[in-house]
């Protein structure tokens, strides 16, 4: 397939950067390579006309979809090579000023997790350090604790005031934190996983497989390869209903390193009713990779002969990559909610039967005050 011919040329530029600027040192051998314009001459096209709004916009984007480092460190040097200094300058600036909000909210967190830690709530960081070196607009946090012991040790260790809760929230179990001194959000799911905290099985598995990762002078919890996928397409494919480019490159960074079990996958995304969305989720990644790099995604036809659909059906609208909701995304929720009734568990199928009424209530609230955050 060809690149994705987007509106903006912003989110172009940004999938050149980010998916391949590692075109040549990275190709696995044996893999052949479309012929198409070389990412470097693509770059070239792209970058020769930017001006200081397209560099603020491009800012935005990359911001909002979690790239920002990866991005803009490959553009800094594009820049100086063009003989763009001025630009090439705020690109720097940029990057400084995204690292030193990253190393101020890592302090937070790893005090946070420490904390509940040392009060018996053992603690994973699931999503916002999957994008590393870059990192999310909210902090997200699992604990199988008990709730109400994380809300204490939150707001009696660090002042922390919870934040008004959603319809969504109650039913997912999750509470979110403003930190006094911390910019983000402290957002932590207790004991439930999935929009309407329907998952119960993926939960097992984040807490019993658990792995320690360092980054600088902090050490965090986070979960393994297989059930950082999990929790991705459930965010992706069964919530949010579109895709980052973080999504895109993390994902595709565990699955070039070969680092994902794909039996122990499919075992679980099958048990829990979400292996179609996940299969679909990943062909999409590898669909998007080859458009920006030239090669796919060393996929096996476990997955590729489960997926639903692939790029050709992602448009890019609103900043993200945006998956259609009907009728493919229906789809993957019917299977989810039969495998839930069909495995008896008859308490979360019911959960999860009150989405399609908070989206339509959700949709109904933004389209009469712009914003649909208590319902969603």
């Amino acid at each position: 397939m060809e690149p994705v011919q987007e509106s903006s040329k912003s989110i172009q530029l940004l999938s050149e950067l980010v998916c391949s600027n590692e075109l040549g040192s990275s190709t696995p051998r044996g893999v052949a390579i479309r012929t198409t314009p070389t990412p470097s001459a693509r770059l070239a096209e792209l970058t020769a006309v930017l001006r200081q709004e397209d560099l603020e916009e491009l800012r935005a984007l990359a911001a909002s979809n979690h790239v920002l480092i990866r991005a803009f460190d490959s553009l800094g040097p594009i820049l100086d090579v063009e003989g763009n200094r001025q630009a090439a300058e705020w690109v720097h600036v940029a990057v400084d000023e995204e690292r030193s909000r990253i190393q101020h909210a890592l302090g937070f967190l790893s005090e946070i997790c420490n904390a509940l830690q040392q009060s018996g709530c053992p603690v994973t960081v699931i999503k916002s350090l999957d994008h590393w070196p870059d990192l999310g607009s909210d902090l997200d946090l699992y604990s199988d604790a008990e709730p109400e012991r994380v809300v204490q040790v939150m707001t009696s260790t660090f002042h922390a005031k919870v934040d008004n809760r959603s319809w969504g929230d109650r039913l997912a179990n999750k509470w979110n934190f403003v930190v006094p001194g911390l910019p983000e959000l402290v957002e932590i799911h207790v004991g439930r996983l999935g929009q309407t905290g329907e998952q119960i099985a993926v939960t097992r598995s984040v807490s019993a497989r658990t792995r320690t990762v360092t980054l600088g002078h902090f050490a965090f919890n986070v979960p393994a390869p297989e059930d950082r996928i999990v929790i991705s397409t459930l965010q992706r494919m069964y919530r949010h209903f579109y895709i980052r480019l973080c999504d895109i490159v993390d994902n595709a960074a565990l699955l070039d390193q070969h680092l994902v079990d794909f039996e122990y996958l499919h075992s679980l995304g099958a048990s829990a009713g979400l292996w179609d969305g996940i299969a679909t989720y990943l062909n999409i990644i590898s669909e998007y990779m080859e458009a920006y790099r030239g090669y796919g995604l060393p996929l096996p036809s476990l997955v590729t002969g489960s997926a639903k659909f692939g790029a050709a059906k992602v448009r890019f609208r609103r900043q993200f990559l945006r998956v259609p909701i009907l009728p493919q995304s229906i789809h993957l929720y019917a299977g989810e909610l039969k495998t839930l009734l069909m495995n008896g568990d008859l308490r979360n199928s019911l959960r999860l039967s009150l989405l399609p009424g908070l989206a339509t209530a959700a949709a109904l609230e933004q389209k009469l005050t712009g914003s649909d955050k208590g319902i969603w």
